[in-house]
């Protein structure tokens, strides 16, 4: 492991933050940023969404130290300032969902290799919640999993769907999904308009970030990412719950995955818990601050909870 940037300026996390390069499996350079490494209480393993980055999430590392734990965010390949390998550098890309796997594993050894406390906890926002759906159905060793609106399925126009599927067979698979743009989500969208939060100032917060460091984002997927998120929702529908006491925050207002199969997979998940958040948007972690700190109070119970 070497030493990576972490932006300070903008990540609004704890003083002691630091990041890190990973070599993944398959030779792709991912990025971790960790902060609060004294810690007692143990480690958040903090799985981030498309198009999300380590930085985004020091505010998050901020509340959780504030209760105890440690954090550990990762920039999967293809987003952050891990390997992309698309030349168009905006594209949102993965060649296979389960590539991301590589990622998981990477962290976790590093986890390791860091020292980073005990016990480890896993905290995961929309496409990172499927990502570590996987991850625990593999055994990935954790002593308690907390998601925030997890992208176990996604909500879609009726045509998008066979779209994908049609442009993927004509090779179009590079291409970016028809109706997403080329900035970040964030920049094209006015506060007003946008899924995320109902919070002006970490949205504008959200935008400082891309446009101090524009190397930190990305914008809409490709054909061939929708396609492999959807196969993947649809694989993992098939999966049994693994045995892990597990927490979701859902919000009322959730545009942007699939609220009902989220509550599927709820329903049949032994000792599951699902948390409604009535006026919450996809980004409960990062909501009004009434939102987002019961959030962040119920996560650090149920971690407590089940402390290994």
């Amino acid at each position: 492991m070497d030493r990576a940037p972490l932006y300070a300026d903008v990540a609004d996390g704890p003083a002691d933050g630091s990041a890190w390069w990973l070599r993944t499996e398959d030779g792709v350079r991912i990025r971790i940023g960790i902060w609060g490494q004294e810690e007692t209480g143990g480690t958040v393993l903090l799985f981030c969404g498309r198009t999300e980055y380590a930085e985004k999430y020091g505010s998050a590392a901020a509340a959780l130290r504030a209760r105890g734990f440690a954090t550990l965010a990762v920039d999967w390949r293809g987003q952050g300032l891990a390997d992309r390998s698309l030349g168009d550098a905006s594209l949102g890309h993965v060649a296979r969902f389960g590539d991301f796997q590589a990622d998981v594993r990477a962290v976790r050894r590093a986890a390791e290799a860091l020292g980073l406390p005990r016990p480890y906890h896993l905290l995961a926002h929309s496409m990172g919640g499927a990502i570590a759906l996987r991850a625990l159905n593999e055994g990935l060793d954790v002593a308690s999993a907390a998601f925030s609106a997890p992208m176990w399925g996604i909500r879609l126009g009726p045509v998008a769907a066979p779209l994908v599927w049609t442009l993927s067979g004509v090779g179009r698979g590079a291409a970016r999904v028809p109706g997403t743009g080329a900035r970040a989500y964030v920049l094209a969208t006015d506060f007003e308009a946008n899924d995320l939060t109902g919070d002006r100032a970490i949205y504008e917060k959200l935008r400082r970030q891309v446009t101090v460091h524009p190397d930190l984002g990305i914008a809409g997927p490709t054909v061939t990412w929708l396609r492999e998120a959807l196969s993947e929702a649809a694989r993992l529908s098939r999966l049994p719950a693994p045995p892990v006491p597990a927490l979701t925050f859902l919000g009322g207002r959730e545009r942007i995955v699939s609220p009902a199969a989220i509550r599927r997979r709820m329903a049949n998940w032994p000792g599951g818990t699902l948390d409604l958040v009535e006026d919450g948007r996809h980004e409960i972690l990062m909501d009004r601050p009434e939102i987002r700190e019961r959030a962040y109070d119920a996560a650090a119970a149920h971690f407590r909870a089940h402390g290994g």
